[in-house]
């Protein structure tokens, strides 16, 4: 199985998805705040977080201390001391940020809840279940995306919840999906929501033109 590539232990996988699934609190606290009250919250906590993940590669208290906390979830890539990458959780709050910034409230509701379910989804069924490659990932981990993405889409509130607004949903999360599965350097915590976002800007705009995805202010 494709779990044999990967550089955490499952157990510590379903933790770190655990901790991961606490991000769900931004989609759903955003629906009901300002843009502007939004960014007042995500700029500050984000600079923390950017400046712990930073110098703790520079800083050897810091680093020893972040590692007995949190080096069990850390991916190797998270971990690199030459290439000094992010971890999850930074890339997460830095995506979110991007995300307000540039897509109406209805957009990054639903790119981001399907980021975070998908993710979750993905990770663990392709881990447990992968055994066909697809792209980057596995195939089972492609599907988890899908069937996970297209309930979050059900679920998610929509401008005048026409038939083909979902459908608009539907192939976002299937483009999520490669996104996510891709090899791509930019972090899948990033690329998954622009991607949603943007497709379904651009079909928005091409099948319901009439509609306002501003509705939500």
């Amino acid at each position: 199985m494709l779990d044999s590539a990967a550089t955490i232990e499952y157990k510590n996988e379903v933790i770190r998805k655990l901790i991961h699934l606490f991000s769900l609190s931004i989609p759903v606290i955003y629906f009901f705040i300002s843009k502007e009250t939004a960014l007042y919250i995500l700029v500050p906590v984000t600079l923390i977080f950017l400046i712990i993940d930073v110098v703790r590669y520079y800083n050897p208290q810091v680093g020893g201390l972040f590692y007995t906390i949190f080096g069990f979830i850390l991916r190797k890539h998270e971990r690199d001391e030459k290439k000094k990458r992010l971890n999850g959780a930074t890339n997460i709050l830095l995506s979110a940020i991007i995300c307000v910034l540039i897509f109406p409230k209805l957009l990054f509701v639903t790119a981001f809840a399907v980021l975070i379910v998908s993710d979750i989804s993905s990770a663990l069924v392709g881990r447990k279940f992968g055994k066909k490659r697809f792209l980057a990932k596995s195939f089972a981990g492609f599907l988890a995306f899908l069937i996970s993405g297209f309930i979050v889409i059900f679920l998610t509130p929509k401008v005048e919840y026409y038939a083909a607004e979902y459908l608009i949903g539907f192939i976002a999360v299937f483009f999520g999906g490669l996104a996510e599965s891709s090899s791509l350097e930019i972090d899948d915590n990033i690329s998954v929501p622009i991607s949603i976002g943007a497709v379904m800007w651009i079909l928005y705009s091409l099948l319901l033109p009439s509609i306002n995805v501003y509705h939500f202010g």
